[in-house]
C-alpha cells in the first residue's frame, strides 16, 4: 500500500496539542517488549530530535518573524511528539540495557536502509558504517555481562547477532577522511533522500545518548568505552551528513524532514504489534501530514516553487525492521577490512605508511583503548560474550580458536595482512 501525503487530510496545526498526561504515556514492559517495537520507539525518537533541533537551527537564520513563528509552533508540537515517543523507554531499563537497543537500531536499520538504496555510493556508505555500528554492539554486550553477569540476547531476542565487526579500535580515523560524495537532491532518487535523513537523524541521536549519559557509570572501563564509542559516533554524523545535498535551502531540508517522519511513522504503524503504540504511530503520521502540507505551503509562497517536483509521487512502508543475519554476514566477509581514503573506501593495506589515518591512530589510541580491555577483561575470566546464531563468524581471523582467544586486534592485523 503507498499513499501520497500531500493529498491526505491531517489533524489541523491547531489541534495538536496534549496534555502533560496524554505525554507522560505509560512505558513498555522490559521484560516482554518486542526488540523492535524497542528499535522503532529509539529510531523515531532520534529522528524527533533531528526535527527539532534543525528547526531552533532554522529559526536561527531566518529573519521573517512570521515563519519564526509558524517553526515555534511546529517545533513545539515536535517536541511533544519525541517525549512521547522517548517516555516509552521504562525506568527500569538500566543505561546499558538501552545502550544495546540503540546498537541493534545502528544494525538492522542500516541494513534495511542499505538494501534500499539505489546508488551503490551510497549503498557502500551504509554498509561501511554498519561494520562499526555492529562492532559496538559486541562491546557493549560484553560490558554488559561484565558488569551485570547478564546476556543480551534476551534484548535482541536472538535477532541480531552479537559478534566482532570491524574492531572499533580500527574505526579511529583522521576527519578528513570522514567525508563522503554529497548527493544532489533534484536527481537523487526520493529513496535514497530519506534513507539518508533517516540514518543520520539516528546516528546523531546515538551520540547525543553516549555524549549525556557516558559519564554517569562508576566504573572507569564503562567510562572509558562510552566515551571512546561517543567518538566514533560523532564520525559517524560527519560521515552521513556529508552525503546530503549541501545546496538545499533552509525551505527544502524543512520539507525533507517533515517527508522523512512521514515516511518513517508510516512505516512504523505498519508493523508495529503493540496496540497502544501502533496508535501513537497513527497519531503522529496525522500530524506530520499536516506538517509537512504547511512545509509545502511555505516552499511555494517564499521560494516560489513546486514542492511536489522535490518529493516522490507516493510513499511506501517498506522502512522495517527484520532480521538482517545472513546480510550482515556478507558485508563483513567483503568489506570488514575497509577504511576510508577521503572520500573512498579502500583496503587498509592499501593506505601508505605515511597516510595520516596512522598518525591519527597513534594519536588517539595511545597504549590503552577501551573497546579492547572490555574483551580482555571477559577473556581473563574465561569467556567472551558472542551470539553466533548462523555458524562460526564468517572472516576466519575473527574467530574462537579453542582456548577462546582471537577476535579482535590481532585477528584484524591478520585480515589486513591477506
Amino acid at each position: 500500500m503507498v499513499f501520497n501525503p500531500l493529498q491526505e487530510k491531517g489533524i489541523p496545526l491547531e489541534k495538536q496539542l496534549r496534555n502533560w498526561s496524554e505525554l507522560n504515556v505509560k512505558p513498555y514492559d522490559k521484560e516482554t517488549v518486542h526488540p523492535y517495537s524497542r528499535c522503532r520507539g529509539i529510531a523515531a525518537n532520534g529522528v524527533e530530535v533531528e526535527a527539532m533541533m534543525f528547526s531552533h537551527q532554522m529559526a536561527r537564520n531566518t529573519i521573517d518573524p512570521k515563519i519564526k513563528q509558524q517553526l515555534a509552533m511546529v517545533r513545539r508540537v515536535e517536541a511533544q511528539q519525541q517525549k512521547a515517543i522517548n517516555w516509552l523507554i521504562p525506568g527500569d531499563e538500566s543505561t546499558l540495557e538501552v545502550t544495546i537497543g540503540y546498537e541493534q537500531v545502528a544494525v538492522d536499520l542500516t541494513s534495511c536502509i542499505a538494501k534500499l538504496e539505489p546508488d551503490p555510493y551510497l549503498r557502500q556508505v551504509y554498509e561501511f558504517g554498519l561494520l562499526e555500528d555492529f562492532d559496538h554492539l559486541y562491546r557493549y554486550a560484553n560490558l554488559y555481562d561484565l558488569l551485570d553477569g547478564r546476556r543480551a540476547e534476551k534484548l535482541v531476542g536472538e535477532l541480531t547477532e552479537i559478534m566482532p565487526g570491524r574492531p572499533t579500535i580500527f574505526e579511529h580515523r583522521h576527519p578528513h577522511d570522514e567525508i563522503r560524495r554529497p548527493m544532489t537532491a533534484l536527481a537523487a532518487d526520493p529513496q535514497s533522500i530519506l534513507n539518508a535523513m533517516m540514518v543520520m537523524s539516528a546516528e546523531q541521536q546515538t551520540m547525543n545518548f553516549y555524549n549525556t549519559i557516558g559519564n554517569r557509570f562508576q566504573e572507569p572501563l564503562a567510562r572509558g568505552l562510552y566515551l571512546e564509542i561517543a567518538e566514533i559516533e560523532e564520525q559517524h554524523v560527519s560521515h552521513y551528513e556529508s552525503i546530503l545535498d549541501p545546496s538545499c535551502t533552509w525551505i527544502e531540508n524543512l520539507l525533507l524532514h517533515e517527508l522523512t517522519e512521514c515516511w518513517m511513522y508510516y512505516s512504523f504503524m505498519e508493523e508495529e504489534p503493540d496496540p497502544r503504540v501502533k496508535a501513537l504511530y497513527e497519531t503522529h503520521l496525522a500530524m506530520e501530514i499536516e506538517h509537512l502540507q504547511i512545509a509545502a505551503e511555505l516552499m511555494r509562497t517564499v521560494e516560489k516553487r513546486d514542492p511536489e517536483q522535490l518529493l516522490p509521487k507516493s510513499l511506501k512502508p517498506n522502512l522495517t525492521f527484520k532480521e538482517n543475519k545472513a546480510y550482515v554476514r556478507e558485508v563483513l566477509a567483503k568489506q570488514v577490512d575497509l577504511t576510508a581514503d577521503g572520500a573512498d573506501f579502500v583496503p587498509i593495506t592499501d593506505l601508505p605508511s605515511g597516510h595520516r589515518y596512522f598518525d591519527y591512530q597513534r594519536a588517539v589510541n595511545g597504549d590503552q583503548v577501551p573497546s579492547e580491555q572490555v574483551i580482555e577483561e571477559m577473556r581473563g575470566k574465561g569467556r567472551e560474550y558472542r551470539l553466533e546464531t548462523e555458524g562460526p563468524h564468517p572472516v576466519e581471523a575473527l574467530r574462537l580458536d579453542e582456548d577462546g582467544r582471537k577476535g579482535s586486534k590481532l585477528a584484524y592485523h591478520e585480515v589486513a595482512a591477506e
